[in-house]
């Protein structure tokens, strides 16, 4: 094979390479948290936070009109900025929240709820992650609304005053 014939495979390869690469850099990268809306939650079962002999079983969750389940750690600086919002949501609203503690020492998780309050009306422990990640958790904190153990609303981060009137208005 000639030189010229080379060059123009390796100028052909070259070409489609860079469109191959540039098609991947235009495409869509927004991560889209709504493939779980409407799903129901998978089972699982966690120790509670206070009593290792409470185990907190998600069919408990599955026939209650109304469930937030919001994952949280005492490491993770935006669950400090979201926890009066939690707070507040409990106090005033009425609402039932569910806690799971992520990836955390027991000790400074029960210390940070002794220090800022607990808006938790239960606390699973989730030290390996393992129960976050089936629910599609892809790290904190994450807020689930939950009707009937479906899925209905996900916030990714901390909640802010439009995310707590989006719940809000869920729950009605």
């Amino acid at each position: 094979m000639n030189i010229r014939y080379r060059i123009i495979i390796l100028t052909v390869t070259l070409l489609i390479i860079f469109a191959l690469f540039l098609k991947v850099l235009n495409s869509n990268k927004v991560y889209q948290p709504n493939h779980m809306i409407g799903k129901k939650i998978s089972e699982f079962v966690l120790e509670d936070l206070f009593d290792k002999k409470i185990k907190i079983n998600s069919k408990e969750l599955l026939d209650k009109d109304f469930v937030v389940i919001n994952i949280w750690a005492s490491w993770c600086i935006p669950c400090r900025v979201e926890h009066p919002l939690l707070i507040n949501l409990k106090n005033n609203n009425q609402i039932n929240i569910i806690g799971i503690n992520y990836k955390d020492e027991r000790m400074n998780a029960k210390n940070f709820l002794k220090t800022y309050g607990n808006p938790y009306q239960l606390v699973g422990v989730d030290s390996n992650g393992e129960v976050s990640i089936q629910l599609g958790a892809y790290g904190v904190p994450e807020t689930y609304v939950l009707n009937k153990g479906k899925i209905i609303f996900k916030n990714i981060g901390p909640l802010n005053e439009d995310i707590v009137t989006k719940i809000l208005q869920l729950k009605k």
